[in-house]
């Protein structure tokens, strides 16, 4: 349905065509929101590793996953008028979770193989 309001167009509309676009995201999928946070976080987190082609031990890939979010929320903030606290903090948890836990494992893991290989070199001393 064409919507016969006339509105003005310009930064005012654009937080409402973003939501909209995301609402058709929703929409055409039929996943929940909580599920669409969590494939968008990596699927930000995997473009931006291909794009800037740094590890993802690096804070570079998941950076952009946190500016990514932080747009999406700041857009829900102007769209919606005001913070909505339980989602917003329920989408960045979402969106963040697993690109934070991929980061750390990967930034970790060197660290822990060392760790193993010392105490697998370790003579016995009984």
């Amino acid at each position: 349905m064409v919507s016969t309001v006339a509105r003005p167009y310009g930064r005012a509309m654009i937080p409402e065509l973003y939501h909209t676009f995301i609402d058709w995201i929703g929409d055409g999928t039929g996943l929940p929101d909580t599920i669409l946070h969590i494939h968008a976080g990596m699927a930000v987190l995997m473009v931006a590793r291909i794009v800037t082609r740094r590890s993802l031990g690096s804070f570079v890939p998941w950076s952009f996953v946190a500016a990514a979010e932080a747009f999406n929320e700041i857009m829900d903030r102007l769209n919606f008028g005001s913070w909505r606290w339980a989602d917003t903090t329920s989408d960045i948890a979402n969106t963040l979770f697993w690109p934070t836990v991929i980061c750390l494992g990967i930034r970790l893991r060197p660290m822990l193989l060392a760790r193993d290989a010392a105490r697998v070199k370790m003579p016995d001393e009984g």
